[in-house]
């Protein structure tokens, strides 16, 4: 089968998601570096987003779909349920994760990765919108772990890869990184799913500065 070619920056939370889903399915890939609206991008997604996928004669766009084609089409246990309400639950935080976690988290990274502050410096006020925000959404992915294992039931799932990458980084900021610390169920459940290999191949290099 024609290896799978992935377009975008190892930075990238969803790029990851697709790398890592890759990794658990062992499927043969390539990370062609890309940045976003660049032209490689923008001849493979229509808005210039990143990732991207080629896989012989099929592209694709969009974390989502990438990893649920790279999930259905390579052998190996299959990462989402097959039963309809598991398969729904991890949709559900697949869900949860794009729209509401992933982007207040990262307002949150970019006031530090970026510093728009006074003198350079980290801008206080947006890190600060971003707080109580966070401590909401970290407390309702504890409360779920407490009595689960992983976000959809029993089993790993394209709702834990999905959220793994944006844990990655809460870890980098002091703020983020003790509040992730103080949710005993979420940072056991990180522990775990930092450890697995697939996580450990597709630790990201660190961001580019401003």
């Amino acid at each position: 089968m024609a290896e799978i070619e992935l377009f975008g920056m190892r930075q990238s939370t969803y790029v990851r998601v697709a790398w890592m889903t890759c990794e658990e399915k062992r499927a043969p890939y390539i990370i062609r570096h890309a940045a976003p609206h660049s032209e490689t991008i923008r001849a493979l997604h229509p808005f210039g987003r990143i990732p991207a996928m080629r896989h012989g004669e099929v592209v694709l766009f969009e974390s989502k779909a990438i990893a649920t084609y790279i999930d259905k089409i390579f052998p190996g246990p299959m990462l989402m349920p097959q039963d309809a309400l598991g398969a729904a639950r991890a949709e559900q935080w697949i869900s949860v994760v794009n729209t509401t976690i992933e982007p207040t988290w990262t307002q949150y990274f970019r006031a530090y990765v970026f510093p728009k502050g006074s003198g350079g410096q980290p801008d206080r006020g947006a890190i600060e919108r971003c707080l109580e925000p966070m401590r909401q959404q970290i407390a309702v992915l504890d409360k779920v772990l407490e009595t689960s294992p992983f976000l959809a039931g029993e089993a790993m799932t394209l709702a834990d890869i999905a959220t793994l990458p944006i844990l990655h980084y809460l870890h980098h900021f002091p703020e983020g990184e003790a509040m992730a610390t103080a949710a005993t169920h979420l940072e056991s459940y990180f522990q775990r799913m930092a450890a697995r290999p697939s996580a450990q191949a597709t630790v990201p290099p660190p961001m580019p500065s401003a």
